[in-house]
């Protein structure tokens, strides 16, 4: 079932989210449905024209789920979770220390 919102609700769906580009198309569709252009949701907004287009249609076609965030492609990560756990320690570590500097992405290179 495709659920289409109703123009007030994308702003106080907007503030309910947490994801930062999911609150950009939220606003994008308030605007959308308030009759402003698609250029001038883009000029607003910071984006392309091309991204509004594609999130009004994605939200005419599929509602709310197509405003979901879909994976990205990308080189995997090499470490696995237990060595990303460690990574993560490593850099909390180093920001509580007490004597100060600053972590370098060369540390971090060199501890991995």
């Amino acid at each position: 079932m495709i659920v289409i919102l109703q123009p007030s609700e994308f702003i106080k769906l907007s503030k309910q989210t947490k994801d930062p580009r999911k609150k950009v198309r939220m606003l994008a569709l308030d605007h959308f449905f308030e009759g402003k252009s698609r250029y001038q949701i883009a000029e607003y907004l910071k984006v392309s024209r091309t991204s509004v287009n594609k999130w009004v249609k994605d939200h005419l076609d599929y509602g709310l789920k197509g405003l979901k965030e879909l994976p990205r492609s990308g080189r995997p990560c090499k470490l696995d979770d237990s060595q990303l756990k460690q990574l993560k320690a490593y850099v909390l570590d180093s920001i509580n220390r007490t004597e100060g500097g600053r972590l370098t992405l060369e540390d971090i290179q060199q501890y991995i």
